[in-house]
């Protein structure tokens, strides 16, 4: 036995009744299970948070159906390694080409795989921890099926811990007791993979006789976190920080926490496209330019790609974390959406409906509408909102010198309508 293989490797699971988890997928009478037994799994991309079985799956998956495996990492492969095992997979049929974080390809490399998808030269297994909808190129994307994995849960997690101690050689030669889980599934998150390599760290640090306990593991994580999957806990312990920060006007702490999470190898799309978020559902109309910035820094990012997006991300974030704030975009369109749920489909009203036919207008659609255009400072204090929600407020500017002048404004034009 290589003592120096990961415990999650030593014990990686070969079937779909080893797997710890994902009985949506793995179960009895599940799609997947189904796919493996007719011996016809297709193209397909598994999308989940770190650690929760993506790279294991497509394993098993080659395992079950004894077909050749080839695996690449989108981090350091490119088109010149596809299209060199699409080439080997062409005198080997039925195989499986896996590639672990395929949201890091860019659209060449996506289409440099299309051919061989459609042809069945080869399976594509793709793993991602993004959504595939903004990170997979829509042909490739409708070419596969895509399958969400979750985190595990905490019943999932501690039977690992025991299937660890009972397969493991290595282990076997210890003694070893779990008193407490606590803090080992707490740390972990739902990640396999760091459960696992922090409960070896754990028993590396503590011996040959090991008692687990939540003490124990806390010490022994203060010390080792550098160890961890930095992809696990840290990845949304990290993310948190850094837009709170943002959020909180600080831009030392937003442009520390981004150092980290490029330190960290973060992915620089996620990290601005969660700033393109940031910008509307923090700032808003407090200053619009913030979105255009977000935008424009998302699309560089695209182009420039690492290092030197890094400068782009650290402008983007302190400038950002130096604008004024409003949440009122994101409280307007949550407050509109409980009135949709509550009151259910309600009638546009007649006034300001389309009316393209002959048949519509005698029907009084569009009667009686006032184009704004036609009257005083282009407004007509017409009712555009269905009659059983007539004058209520969802959008309420925000207290910054911008959203005030919107607020004087809007005061202006619909006086006590809306109470502004």
């Amino acid at each position: 036995m290589n003592t120096h293989v990961p415990l999650a490797e030593r014990i990686r699971p070969h079937t779909l009744d080893e797997l710890a988890g994902q009985e949506h997928l793995a179960g009895n009478g599940s799609i997947l299970r189904k796919a493996i037994a007719n011996g016809k799994v297709p193209s397909l991309i598994f999308w989940g948070p770190p650690g929760t079985g993506k790279t294991t799956l497509a394993n098993i998956i080659a395992h079950s159906l004894q077909v050749p495996f080839f695996q690449l990492s989108a981090i350091s492969a490119g088109v010149k390694e596809v299209r060199e095992v699409i080439e080997q997979a062409k005198t080997k049929p039925g195989s499986i080409l896996f590639i672990d974080e395929i949201h890091r390809f860019n659209k060449g490399q996506q289409d440099a795989l299309l051919g061989a998808v459609e042809k069945g030269v080869i399976t594509l297994i793709g793993a991602t921890t993004e959504n595939p909808s903004f990170e997979v190129n829509s042909a490739l994307l409708s070419r596969c099926q895509v399958y969400v994995l979750k985190p595990l849960d905490n019943d999932a997690l501690t039977g690992l811990l025991h299937a660890a101690l009972q397969k493991d050689e290595i282990l076997k030669n210890k003694k070893i007791q779990i008193k407490e889980t606590a803090a080992l599934l707490n740390i972990s998150g739902g990640d396999a993979r760091m459960l696992l390599n922090l409960f070896e760290i754990v028993i590396d640090a503590s011996g040959k006789d090991v008692i687990i306990t939540d003490k124990l593991v806390l010490e022994t994580a203060q010390k080792k976190m550098a160890l961890y999957d930095k992809s696990g806990e840290q990845h949304y312990d990290i993310i948190s920080a850094f837009i709170k920060s943002i959020r909180g006007s600080d831009p030392n702490a937003a442009v520390y926490w981004l150092a980290r999470m490029i330190e960290g190898g973060e992915d620089v799309k996620f990290i601005a496209r969660r700033m393109v978020i940031l910008a509307s559902e923090d700032i808003g109309n407090a200053n619009p330019t913030a979105l255009v910035l977000a935008n424009t820094c998302f699309d560089a990012v695209h182009k420039i790609g690492y290092p030197e997006s890094r400068i782009i991300l650290s402008q983007c974030a302190t400038y950002l974390a130096s604008s004024p704030k409003s949440n009122a975009a994101i409280v307007a369109i949550n407050e509109a959406q409980q009135a949709v749920k509550k009151y259910g489909d309600l009638p546009v009203p007649m006034h300001i409906r389309n009316a393209p036919t002959g048949m519509m207008k005698n029907l009084g659609y569009g009667k009686g509408y006032e184009y704004a255009h036609n009257f005083f400072n282009n407004f007509s204090s017409q009712e555009y909102l269905p009659e059983k929600i007539s004058g209520t407020k969802f959008y309420n500017p925000g207290n910054n010198a911008r959203e005030e002048d919107i607020r004087k404004f809007l005061k202006t034009l619909w006086k006590e309508k809306y109470h502004y």
